[in-house]
């Protein structure tokens, strides 16, 4: 396993320690992690469901509406066709919203502190209109998920809202907001947690999780997910790994809180194609 990324995690504790928009658990919203999830590979219809009810129990909505990066998050997430090969068409509601949601995660402390860390290592434009350009870029441009295909995929679609293969496979699907939303309009069903090795159950104060969930007529057999961070804490810390390594792969290992973490993020050309973060001693994604 690669070593610790010093830098990284000091970048990333700061951003944690700054992002006031940040859900608290047993304030903000409660969990239940309930029972632990069985084997099972992805594409397998029938799974042992260990968890009888929702993962999260209530969260505070108002706090969701009243949140400026929360709210406009919010309103891009029915912004997509889920199938992969069925192209995306954006209309212009839709860039608009696009906008205005790099508008208000740019005003955080969270992007700033992103943003004057990435023009240190001269890797973005100093000038914000320029960087909100770049983070259109690698985050919003449509590309083929295939070679040759029709432009189908955009990674935030990929990460922040899911993506389904041909209805057998879920591809992405890593944010805990859209898992609320999802699992609220019974979308959703969570199927059990994931252990890591130092922790026999993780409860319901974890703000990382490894889980197993059915949706759209396919179970993903685990995915991880940060539980309860502002939607700029996770575009920051992605965007800046992107930014930082040429490699089709990158896995950092950082410290983030007590939660010791493989940050992944896998590029598609001059895009990102998935970001994740994956608890260290869990059984493997």
């Amino acid at each position: 396993r690669k070593a610790l990324n010093h830098e990284l995690s000091k970048l990333f504790n700061e951003m944690w320690d700054m992002d006031v928009n940040r859900f608290m658990p047993g304030k903000d919203y409660t969990i239940e992690v309930l029972g632990k999830a069985g084997a099972v590979q992805q594409g397998d219809s029938a799974v042992q469901d260990s968890a009888a009810r929702h993962l999260f129990h209530n969260v505070n909505e108002d706090r969701l509406k009243s949140i400026k990066t929360f709210s406009t998050f919010i309103s891009l997430l029915d912004n997509y066709e889920t199938s992969t090969g069925v192209e995306e068409v954006v209309t212009p509601e839709e860039i608009a919203e696009n906008n205005c949601f790099l508008d208000a995660i740019l005003m955080t402390g969270v992007m700033k502190l992103a943003h004057e860390y990435l023009l240190k290592k001269k890797l973005a434009k100093p000038n914000l209109a320029d960087f909100k350009y770049q983070l259109y870029d690698i985050w919003f441009q449509l590309y083929a998920r295939k070679e040759g295909d029709r432009p189908d995929s955009c990674v935030f679609e990929h990460v922040f809202v899911g993506e389904t293969r041909r209805g057998k496979q879920i591809l992405g699907l890593h944010n805990w907001v859209q898992f609320y939303l999802q699992e609220k309009h019974n979308q959703i069903d969570y199927k059990g947690y994931i252990t890591r090795k130092n922790k026999t159950r993780p409860d319901k104060d974890d703000q990382v999780l490894s889980i197993q969930f059915s949706w759209k007529g396919s179970v993903k057999p685990i995915g991880s997910t940060f539980i309860g961070v502002s939607p700029e804490f996770e575009f920051a810390l992605y965007t800046v790994i992107f930014l930082l390594s040429e490699e089709r792969v990158t896995r950092e290992t950082v410290k983030i809180e007590e939660y010791e973490l493989q940050i992944v993020v896998c590029r598609h050309g001059h895009h990102t194609g998935t970001a994740y973060p994956v608890l260290c001693s869990t059984s493997s994604e």
